[in-house]
């Protein structure tokens, strides 16, 4: 079993930063890659950013890469997503997600049943 906290959600205003973490306890947080995935209202859950177990690769979604930049600290079992020049279309509940599995170029293409383990979420809201 592994649990995710996510914290640092909030309103923000377009072209403003945020940072989100991700809390993980439970497991070997460094045996899992991770995930950050956003649902706006109404909308289905989609992803933003991963990163590998060890921090070596990363991926985004081309509707955040430049902006968005992830990261994590095995020693304090946390990842973080950095997110600059916010738009209002970046506003939703933004979720961490674990996997043991690495799906290289397939990211943008994985949903909820491809993630082992998601935490509760953080809103952002971002305005115009």
């Amino acid at each position: 079993q592994v649990q995710l906290v996510e914290s640092g959600g909030g309103l923000v205003q377009a072209g403003g930063s945020l940072r989100l973490s991700c809390a993980a306890s439970g497991r070997t947080f460094s045996s899992y890659a991770m995930g950050w995935f956003r649902q706006a209202l109404g909308q289905e859950r989609e992803f933003a950013a991963a990163i590998s177990w060890n921090g070596g690769s990363t991926y985004y979604a081309d509707s955040v890469k430049g902006r968005f930049t992830i990261s994590r600290d095995n020693a304090k079992n946390t990842v973080n997503l950095q997110m600059n020049s916010l738009k209002p279309e970046d506003t939703a509940v933004y979720y961490c997600a674990a996997t043991a599995y690495w799906y290289g170029n397939n990211w943008p293409r994985v949903r909820e049943n491809g993630m082992h383990y998601w935490g509760k979420g953080t809103l952002v809201t971002v305005s115009s």
